[in-house]
């Protein structure tokens, strides 16, 4: 992600008093917002783009946010470029209506939210095991209060493989039969370049397809 100081044109770097941004543009650009302003007031707001649009309102001096808010709010670039790593990503979600999941890639991931039963000893290892006996990698997990009493959270889950593999729908199924609620998110194209997609042994479609056929042979004697 690109992010730019935007300010109304003709602004002057002495004049910036109030910076207007999103905590996570905040937090990637903090040294560099410490080291050129430190005397600037930074003040959250709920997007960049949104702050850019409060700068052109004369609601602040300034913005961080990508170029082309500034474009759209009519303001001009004090600097540029001013993340404090230039490797550092923003992850941005699109939300559609329910629907089907998009067929499976093979480099996949899976977004859902886990509400416990209750806070209890072990609530978060009951979640983590449903995952970890079947081979499913997390690649993040947050804890929430739900808001409704003291004691009630839900686990915020991304997780690497597609609803349709075999082990990420058998642990979602898991979850469901101990947790209050599971919501399914979506599965979906993982971002970036391929990476080691080899699983443990007996976690892929094939392995837990024999399994289910031997379960049924010694049902049927």
């Amino acid at each position: 992600m690109v992010f730019s100081l935007l300010v109304r044109p003709a602004t002057a770097a002495e004049a910036v008093k109030t910076v207007a941004t999103h905590p996570h543009a905040e937090a990637q650009t903090r040294r560099w917002l410490r080291e050129h302003l430190p005397h600037a007031e930074v003040v959250f707001t709920g997007s960049t783009a949104g702050a850019a649009m409060a700068v052109g309102k004369g609601e602040f001096d300034a913005a961080v946010a990508a170029p082309i808010a500034g474009v759209r709010a009519g303001l001009s670039a004090l600097a540029e470029d001013i993340a404090d790593n230039p490797g550092a990503v923003t992850r941005f979600v699109m939300l559609t209506r329910p629907g089907p999941p998009p067929s499976p890639t093979g480099w996949d991931k899976t977004s859902l939210v886990a509400f416990i039963r209750d806070d209890h000893t072990g609530a978060l290892l009951e979640v983590l095991t449903e995952f970890a006996v079947r081979g499913v990698n997390l690649t993040r997990i947050e804890s929430r209060p739900t808001g409704e009493q003291l004691g009630r959270y839900c686990f915020s889950v991304d997780c690497e493989g597609h609803l349709a593999d075999a082990r990420v729908g058998d642990a979602l199924a898991a979850l469901h039969r101990i947790c209050a609620d599971v919501r399914y998110l979506g599965s979906y194209p993982r971002a970036g370049s391929l990476g080691n997609t080899a699983l443990p042994p007996g976690r892929d479609d094939a392995a837990f397809a024999d399994a289910q056929e031997w379960l049924a042979r010694l049902r049927t004697g």
